[in-house]
């Protein structure tokens, strides 16, 4: 046996999928044969399903159990990204150019980058998820809401998913962190039963 293959998080790509497909799990109990508490296991990552009842479940949501584990998240995953991993960026029409880090590479669940220097000031963004952005030197402005914030070295701007918002840096090579909830992550509130 290898003990360097990798086990996936099955659960997060069932819940993916019946919510894309706005499915109950009491709709995916019915169709599976399997029932509500067991579902919420494997959704959950509490529980592991057999081979046959991801099948059921894949059948139920209109899949297969192989694009499921395909779409599955890496249970553990160690990924090392060294200080000299840039991008440099250049804005033809400005003549400048920053520099963009990406600090978390593959389809994991978080997201996070660093700029250093200014970018786009006008871009505006409006994330589905939340975004946390942290000063690591220098300073910036960060309008959100209507409202603008300066962030000085140490300072950290949270932001729910759907603000939008946009940031300069007001110093030459500022240093920013920006880590957000990734997009393919549903992480939004449920409503909770009425």
């Amino acid at each position: 046996m290898d003990e360097h293959k990798e086990s996936l998080r099955v659960g997060a790509a069932v819940r993916r999928r019946r919510r894309s497909l706005e499915l109950t799990l009491s709709a995916v109990a019915e169709r599976s044969g399997l029932s509500v508490p067991f579902l919420s296991q494997v959704e959950n990552e509490r529980a592991r399903p057999s081979r046959r009842s991801l099948e059921k479940v894949a059948d139920a949501l209109g899949t297969t159990a192989v694009e499921l584990l395909a779409a599955a998240d890496p249970a553990r995953t160690v990924d090392l990204v060294r200080a000299d991993d840039t991008t440099v960026e250049e804005d033809p029409a400005a003549g400048d150019a920053f520099v963009v880090r990406s600090l978390v590479r593959g389809h994991h669940q978080m997201h996070a980058q660093e700029f250093v220097g200014d970018h786009d000031p006008g871009r505006e963004f409006q994330l589905r998820n939340d975004v946390l952005m942290h000063v690591t030197e220098g300073a910036v402005e960060v309008e959100a809401e209507g409202r603008a914030y300066r962030l000085v070295r140490g300072d950290t701007l949270y932001l729910t998913g759907g603000v939008r918002h946009r940031w300069r840096a007001t110093v030459p090579d500022a240093r920013v962190l920006v880590v957000a909830v990734a997009e393919h992550i549903d992480a939004v509130d449920e409503p909770g039963p009425k």
